[in-house]
């Protein structure tokens, strides 16, 4: 397959046999086991993936989550930890986080989880001069589903994998009302059996990051339905 994991996970009895078995399906995964050497880690090399634990022993895993999102890092980060309460898990979903999983866990709904975070990835590449608009030609907001990027005021925004998602999802019918069934099971996938609140903290990022980019577009909440993305007249 060839994608890079990162794992920060400190607990030998978690973090071998996660080893073994991403090996074992073909990821080259590299494993530190404090948050600040895995905050390094992410932004000296190319990542596919971070599987990420909360309990560190230097520092919260929420606070790595926080640090590589603000260093640029825009690929999967799926949470690993002990607490389950509904306060945590919004917590982590709104510093970056894109999929979360309560220990104890199965290996085999972990590896799905792994596989449909990984289809979402960027690609690791650049893209070409032609996929990146032209300050002066460029429309004033532009997904770009090939090179999985976005573009306000000509400047690309920010985001994290689910974000594009769920851009892309609204943009693909802009101005028609995309349900939140319909988010779900596009962007999370029908295993999806968290919270749907995952979706109201996106969507949440997202409008900040469009109200900060200046572009032309809005997410509209239809109080009972979904969402629609419109265009600021």
């Amino acid at each position: 397959m060839g994608n890079n994991i990162l794992l920060v996970e400190d607990d030998d009895g978690i973090a071998l046999p996660l080893l073994r078995t991403f090996e074992r399906e073909g990821y080259a995964v590299t494993r530190v086991a404090e948050g600040l050497e895995g905050v390094r880690q992410a932004s000296e090399d190319q990542f596919d993936l971070i599987v990420l634990d909360l309990g560190l022993p230097d520092i919260d895993g929420l606070e790595v989550c926080r640090k590589v999102r603000d260093d640029g890092y825009a690929n999967g980060i799926l949470i690993l930890t002990a607490r389950g309460g509904e306060i945590d898990r919004v917590v982590g979903l709104d510093v970056g986080a894109d999929d979360y999983m309560a220990k104890p866990f199965g290996l085999a709904e972990l590896l799905a989880r792994t596989r449909a975070l990984l289809r979402r990835t960027a690609p690791a590449n650049q893209p070409t001069p032609s996929s990146v608009p032209d300050d002066d030609a460029a429309p004033a907001f532009l997904v770009d589903l090939q090179s999985r990027r976005a573009f306000s005021n000509g400047k690309e925004m920010p985001l994290t994998v689910k974000e594009f998602d769920v851009l892309a999802t609204l943009d693909g019918s802009r101005g028609a009302v995309i349900t939140r069934e319909q988010l779900m099971d596009e962007v999370w996938d029908q295993n999806w059996f968290g919270s749907t609140k995952t979706l109201d903290v996106t969507i949440g990022r997202l409008r900040q990051k469009l109200d900060d980019s200046g572009g032309d577009v809005q997410v509209v909440t239809v109080r009972g339905v979904g969402f629609r993305l419109e265009t600021v007249s």
